[in-house]
């Protein structure tokens, strides 16, 4: 997309990152492709290093991700490329999304998953250190860095890391690693500020992984088939990824600004009442779109019954304030899919299309 128009001004946050060059790991995965399409609508000059997409079709295809920016493939888990990657671009901040995400693929190869995350997480900072340019990282992890207790309530940010499985686990190690760079290391290089950012259960348009229930509505509903529930009862918190962007954007803005405070961990989870089983999140969508058969197949890995965030933090702190209800949440990503599946050379306006729709909502609830 071309730059901003007069009709759609920058955003408070979107004015701190305008111009600033931006790095991004895993910049051709789904949400690395939501983030990059609003880092273009700021303004910013982006890099991005990532392995190739993982799946077909992809939203770094579809939506023509790549234009306008430097995109670099290459794998983490090799530090040569990550350090030479971050030197040649000289970011002001980078955004470190890249990692293996699927908890069932932790299963098959859980050293991939462990290499990936927490020694990927370690290339990714000490490059980050070692170039004079770079002020600040985000590093995302994900609500399952929590040690399970089972709880009723939402995680708090102090509350124990764990994870029993490894993709869980892995992040957690991650967690670590951020943390040790934060508290020792940093100052040992460039001064960078370093960020933790868990957020919750991500939908939206785009997603075409494997073992991840909107996919998994999207190809039954697209091929007829039916689609096989592991764990209908399962309570997740559900938030549109452009609720991640926006926490990660604002959090990255407020360490570009050089808030010291800023460099710590954050949960960005939805209101409580888009807490959902998986069985509500599957009715939901069939109400928007189609309704297809429902089965239901044993889990082959232990999963958490109920996994909910306590944002209160970066609400009050950061004043992240995300305008989306479960239902409007619903509503954007079946519509994205909808009108893709309709015509998918629409893809990049599909999307830049609900990044304006959640900015204008911003600055609406703004006013109130």
């Amino acid at each position: 997309m071309s730059a901003m128009s007069p009709e759609s001004p920058l955003l408070d946050f979107e004015l701190v990152l305008r111009g600033a060059r931006v790095f991004v790991t895993g910049h051709t995965g789904f949400t690395g492709g939501w983030l990059v399409s609003w880092l273009k609508r700021i303004g910013c000059d982006i890099e991005g290093l990532a392995l190739e997409p993982a799946t077909e079709p992809s939203l770094f295809v579809a939506a023509n991700i790549a234009d306008g920016i430097s995109s670099t493939i290459g794998d983490i888990r090799d530090f040569a490329t990550v350090r030479d990657a971050i030197a040649r671009h000289r970011p002001q901040v980078v955004i470190h999304l890249a990692a293996q995400p699927l908890v069932s693929k932790s299963f098959a190869d859980p050293i991939e998953a462990f290499a990936t995350n927490a020694l990927g997480t370690a290339h990714v900072l000490e490059a980050a250190r070692l170039t004079p340019d770079v002020k600040c990282v985000v590093c995302i992890t994900t609500d399952k860095v929590y040690r399970d207790q089972d709880w009723v309530w939402g995680y708090r940010e102090q509350d124990p890391l764990g994870g029993k499985d490894p993709y869980s686990a892995s992040k957690a190690c991650a967690e670590l690693v951020a943390a040790s760079y934060r508290a020792t290391l940093a100052e040992r290089g460039n001064g960078v500020l370093i960020a933790n950012a868990r957020g919750g259960n991500i939908i939206g348009g785009g997603d075409w992984s494997a073992d991840r229930i909107v996919p998994d509505f999207v190809r039954a509903v697209t091929t007829r088939q039916p689609i096989s529930l592991r764990n209908p009862g399962a309570v997740r918190p559900w938030q549109h990824v452009m609720a991640l962007v926006h926490g990660y954007l604002v959090l990255a803005a407020r360490l570009v600004k050089g808030d010291r405070a800023a460099a710590d961990n954050w949960n960005f989870g939805p209101s409580d009442e888009a807490a959902r089983t998986v069985g509500d999140l599957v009715e939901q969508l069939s109400t928007v779109w189609t309704s297809p058969e429902i089965t239901y197949t044993p889990g082959s890995f232990p999963e958490t019954r109920f996994l909910h965030l306590d944002s209160t933090k970066a609400r009050n702190l950061l004043g992240w304030a995300p305008p989306l209800s479960f239902a409007d949440t619903i509503e954007l990503t079946a519509d994205w899919y909808r009108n893709f599946t309709a015509n998918p050379a629409d893809a990049a306006q599909i999307t830049f299309r609900q990044i304006e729709h959640y900015r204008n909502s911003l600055r609406d609830h703004a006013r109130r």
